[in-house]
Formats: structure tokens, C-alpha cells, sequence
């Protein structure tokens, strides 16, 4: 399976297989799935909190700068969603 090609109007979700949460155990976001859970860094649990299954990546974008001024993030951005698609993490919600 290839990945999808992720742009500035996809809306990435979260699978059905995971569920996003932060773990006070942990001290950070993970993802927890059937078989385990997944510990995110700091910066993926930022983007990772963001993916409500309705803003498409270009508002993902934007609301990270705005939160994070001056830093340069975009292509960091597609960079982990790029890898949360492969991972399985994500998926995209259809058109229409």
C-alpha cells in the first residue's frame, strides 16, 4: 500500500484502531492501540492534538505558526504526517 499524497487540503483523522490521549504516567501524548501505545515527542503531540478529522493540513499549519511563532514548522508538519499515514496512524476523511 502506498502512501497518500498528503497536501494542503487533506484532512487527515485518526484511525479507528487508535485513540489520542495524554498519559499522566507517560508525561506526554500517546496514542494507545489494541496491541500497545505509542509515546509521541513533544512536537508530535502538538500536531497530533490538532487533527480533529474536519481541518485540512494547510489550517493545521497555520494554527501551529500562530502557536509558534517564528519557528519554521511546515515541511516538519508533512514530515510526521507523512510518517503517522505510513505508521497507519492516520487517515484521510473523503471528499463529498
Amino acid at each position: 500500500m502506498t502512501d497518500p499524497l498528503i497536501t494542503a487540503d487533506t484532512v487527515p483523522r485518526i484511525a479507528p484502531l487508535f485513540r489520542f490521549q495524554w498519559e499522566e504516567a507517560q508525561n506526554c501524548h500517546v496514542l494507545l492501540y489494541p496491541e500497545g501505545m505509542v509515546r509521541l515527542s513533544g512536537s508530535a503531540g502538538e500536531i497530533m492534538r490538532r487533527i480533529d478529522g474536519k481541518t485540512p493540513v494547510a489550517g493545521l499549519v497555520a494554527d501551529l505558526s500562530a502557536a509558534f511563532p517564528g519557528a519554521d514548522l511546515e515541511q516538519d508538519v508533512y514530515k510526521f504526517l507523512e510518517a503517522a499515514y505510513g505508521h497507519g496512524w492516520l487517515r484521510s476523511v473523503a471528499a463529498g
